[in-house]
């Protein structure tokens, strides 16, 4: 069976997919071709014994895909808006002039990381809060049972309504070529659209699942910390102390969650396993979409790049960005 090291994220009009040693971004433009860009990356944890120990390399892995993630939507958003510019100048009959793209990549950036503190806000900050209002502050179980419930309810809630939107639904459609796409190459298929097609969109190792094992191990972890804070203080924490303890805890969270997603993708078949990542899996009938046989082409030319498979069985024209 090939190496499961491998896992992607769907962009605009377009998916991501990391192998063990590369990244590759694939974008399917307007003419019906597909932009490819692809460079070499190796995790820390690869790199340094150090870095790969469990729980820490989960952690390490968490940010590094935070990254990825974001320097990805930036060239998809680049893209986007270079092939609008492109279409705009040709209605007009104008040539059209390439324009550096650093100021839109310095504008997306101070656009995601808003978006980031706006999600901690709201997602991390304001279940606190609102499970403050209930008066159960010496209660850390209880707390953060009631936390963790309205932090699943927002999250629920946010992708639910997203989901409305055009411009997501299409999103959510490459989300699920890339999980075809994947499957395909981890039952040792050949990386074709039909192959992909076959497969289900609904896949264990999803990044949606894992926001639902860290909402839910964070309930424990947390839970477990107020306890200690209040027998070392004598009194449950305030809520800025609450929210700044839970926040510095969230690299233990992500990397546990890590390894038990890890875990889960290894262990699919076993019935505990299918119990334990089946909110995950329903979750994903919102934040997927099956996808069309063009959107699995992309998917496939990403994951082909990444893999450094010279010599690709599908029909579609491909052209490589440096």
């Amino acid at each position: 069976m090939p190496n499961m090291n491998v896992g992607g994220q769907a962009v605009i009009e377009g998916v991501m997919m990391r192998s063990k040693d590369k990244v590759s971004t694939a974008v399917r433009i307007p003419s019906g071709e597909i932009l490819i860009k692809t460079r070499d990356f190796k995790s820390l944890a690869d790199r340094y014994k150090l870095f790969n120990i469990p729980i820490i390399r989960g952690a390490i892995a968490f940010v590094e895909m935070l990254v990825l993630g974001i320097k990805t939507l930036n060239f998809s958003a680049d893209i986007a808006v270079r092939e609008i510019e492109r279409e705009e100048a040709e209605s007009k009959g104008e040539e059209f002039v390439e324009k550096p793209s650093k100021s839109n990549s310095i504008t997306l950036g101070l656009t995601a990381l808003f978006a980031m503190c706006l999600g901690i806000g709201i997602f991390f900050f304001l279940p606190l809060a609102i499970a403050g209002i209930f008066d159960i502050e010496k209660n850390a179980v209880g707390f953060n049972l009631m936390a963790g419930a309205v932090r699943l309810t927002l999250f629920v809630l946010y992708v639910w309504t997203i989901s409305f939107f055009s411009d997501f639904q299409r999103i959510f459609q490459y989300h699920g070529a890339e999980h075809k796409s994947i499957y395909a190459y981890e039952m040792g298929e050949d990386l074709t659209p039909e192959a992909a097609e076959r497969h289900t969109r609904f896949h264990p190792r999803c990044g949606t699942s894992f926001i639902i094992i860290v909402a839910m191990l964070a309930i424990l972890i947390y839970a477990v910390a107020d306890s200690i804070y209040a027998i070392q203080v004598g009194h449950s924490p305030e809520l800025l102390t609450r929210f700044g303890l839970h926040f510095s805890l969230l690299p233990l969270v992500a990397g546990m969650s890590y390894e038990l997603l890890k875990l889960s993708g290894k262990t699919r078949d076993n019935v505990i396993t299918k119990i334990l990542i089946a909110p995950g899996l329903w979750l994903q009938k919102i934040t997927t979409k099956e996808p069309t046989r063009e959107q699995i082409e992309v998917a496939l030319s990403a994951l082909e790049a990444a893999l450094g498979i010279t010599e690709s069985k599908l029909s579609c024209r491909r052209i490589p960005v440096s």
